[in-house]
């Protein structure tokens, strides 16, 4: 970036609906093209909204891949991703175009958590069943033996992935009552470990079939995609809990689908899936699993979050300074 562009407005291309707040801010720091009708754009509208643009604030929705990247041309300095994942961007294309990349870490931890939480006692506890029976008018008054499910208290949790949401996670089940387990790329440092009172697991499938209930809370990778496939889907106990607020890519979906169809795994709360916003029918037929529409970070608090994080890391660039939230890769 030149000096003579310091003091110009960039030109910023916003490919979804953001919070109110935050597009007025961005229109008035930047020459910002918003979506205010937040109709997805196909890729070929992408492409030729991308000409002349500084900056491009896309959302996981949008697959910003090599091709993508080099039909922007030399102009794209910038991608300020609306989202703390960024597995929808090539990000090794990315550097070698001299573009850099920023996401929102952090403040959507704890609303994640919450709904991870949230999926960890509803499925035990038949929720999805119970209020389908009783808006379906089929509730004839309380029994003894109605909908009976199991506490989460006294129940070992196993976290696949002990970044700052899976931590956060700990907290909460801790909070309830269950035995905190973890497998994570590094071991957590003793101090954390003895705080959360959690136990390290270096080998995943050891973990998996000792565990009550599993949540996934990694990032997509290459390593992980299909980390939870059937074989390893096959270790967990018969009346293990399956939850999912990371990436669906991550859980063979249809092997998940198949072994709580045979009664191999007893449920599953999912938030994301393979292919969004395509459900597998399987699922959609499973009376012991709940489906949500990817919204762990849906509160207006925490996009509003999103989007000043946006702001700063734009603001930051455009003044020729280091963007706080700048992803690094190992190409770097």
């Amino acid at each position: 970036m030149s000096k003579n562009s310091k003091n110009k407005r960039p030109k910023v291309l916003v490919t979804r609906k953001l919070p109110d707040a935050i597009e007025t801010r961005m229109a008035e720091l930047f020459d910002v093209r918003l979506n205010l009708a937040d109709d997805a754009l196909s890729r070929d509208d992408l492409v030729d909204a991308l000409k002349g643009i500084d900056v491009l604030v896309p959302t996981v929705t949008d697959t910003i891949d090599a091709d993508l990247i080099a039909a922007a041309g030399d102009g794209l300095k910038l991608i300020a991703n609306f989202g703390a994942g960024v597995d929808h961007i090539d990000l090794e294309a990315a550097h070698k175009a001299g573009i850099m990349v920023t996401n929102t870490p952090g403040v959507l931890t704890e609303d994640t958590a919450d709904l991870t939480m949230a999926l960890i006692l509803a499925v035990p506890r038949r929720m999805f069943e119970a209020e389908k029976l009783l808006r379906d008018g089929n509730w004839d008054g309380w029994c003894p033996t109605f909908m009976m499910g199991h506490r989460v208290g006294g129940k070992r949790l196993g976290i696949v992935g002990m970044g700052r949401i899976g931590r956060a996670v700990a907290k909460r089940a801790r909070a309830f009552g269950m035995a905190v387990h973890y497998h994570n790329r590094n071991r957590l440092p003793a101090e954390i470990e003895g705080e959360l009172e959690a136990t390290y697991w270096a080998d995943l499938d050891q973990m998996l079939s000792r565990m009550d209930v599993i949540t996934v809370n990694c990032p997509l990778t290459e390593q992980t995609h299909h980390l939870l496939n059937r074989d390893r889907l096959k270790l967990l106990l018969p009346h293990a809990v399956v939850v999912n607020t990371a990436r669906g890519e991550i859980i063979d979906e249809e092997a998940l689908a198949d072994l709580i169809e045979d009664g191999r795994i007893a449920g599953a709360g999912l938030d994301v899936f393979e292919n969004e916003p395509t459900i597998n029918a399987k699922l959609l037929e499973l009376e012991n699993v709940v489906l949500i529409p990817h919204m762990g970070s849906a509160t207006v608090e925490g996009r509003t979050a999103m989007g000043e994080k946006v702001l700063i890391n734009i603001h930051t660039y455009m003044d020729q300074h280091r963007p706080p939230d700048r992803v690094m890769t190992d190409i770097l």
